[in-house]
């Protein structure tokens, strides 16, 4: 499962804001985010038992994540959800990863979830639970969880939402603030009234906390290894801003044969 929150085109700094907490078997082997061989490059932590991701960012600025949800009909043997995960990491747009899920999705192959994918042109959900559908993003604060986005019956999505509008978050500095207090919020004495999940086989392993801005040396990726009431989130934007500067520096270098023969011709 899991849950996330995106303040989208809305921060004058930054379109694409998120939170998100993975909810996952405390048994099961992950590692943190680090840079992935291969292009396009990607950031992004990897399920050690499957290969996968459960939410990542590429080069080209698209952000993809994976939040389990129910279905009546799972096959004997399902492919990871996160292996597809990381295949949508290797679309340029966040069209083009919705596409591809779309159609990944449609071979039934695959237990249920929710694929996430958003840039700061287009962005959208593909629900892969018992019916494939697809739910574009419009501007403005939004809530996923094993429910659909921005579901009111969802108590929990509501609380999020409660907690997050208590405050305007109209730039980059205030929605982590905020969203990093209430994404780390344990449950209250009654077991209620809280974000991260606490079983004990079951729970919330980590979370991330992104800013994707139009300047790539602004953009911020945070992460807690672990329950974020438990593990502070450490800074990880150094790997973020590696991984987003490798268009930039393929666009100059595309761009340097063309202004040599235009110095040429002067």
């Amino acid at each position: 499962m899991g849950i996330l929150a995106i303040q989208y085109k809305t921060a004058e700094d930054s379109p694409v804001l998120i939170a998100f907490n993975r909810e996952e078997r405390l048994t099961r082997p992950s590692q943190a985010p680090r840079i992935q061989s291969g292009r396009p490059r990607v950031v992004c932590g990897i399920d050690r038992k499957a290969g996968g991701t459960w939410a990542g960012v590429n080069q080209h600025g698209m952000f993809a994540a994976v939040l389990n949800c129910s279905k009546r009909s799972v096959p004997y043997d399902p492919r990871s959800r996160g292996l597809l995960c990381k295949e949508l990491l290797a679309c340029r747009t966040a069209e083009e990863a919705l596409d591809r899920a779309v159609r990944e999705l449609s071979t039934g192959c695959y237990a249920g979830g929710h694929f996430f994918c958003v840039d700061r042109h287009s962005g959208g959900v593909v629900y892969g639970g018992d019916e494939i559908e697809v739910e574009r993003l419009t501007p403005g604060l939004h809530i996923l969880s094993s429910n659909r986005l921005d579901d009111y019956r969802d108590s929990r999505q509501e609380f999020v939402r409660r907690l997050l509008t208590l405050q305007r978050l109209d730039s980059a500095v205030a929605f982590l603030a905020v969203a990093s207090r209430t994404f780390s919020r344990k449950p209250d004495v009654s077991g209620k009234r809280g974000i991260v999940i606490v079983e004990p086989d079951y729970g919330t392993v980590s979370s991330m906390l992104l800013s994707l801005t139009e300047k790539t040396q602004r953009s911020i990726m945070q992460y807690a290894a672990g329950p974020p009431s438990e593990k502070p989130f450490e800074d990880v934007s150094a790997l973020l801003r590696q991984v987003l500067s490798t268009d930039r520096a393929s666009q100059r270098a595309a761009a340097a044969p063309v202004n040599v023969a235009a110095a040429s011709n002067q």
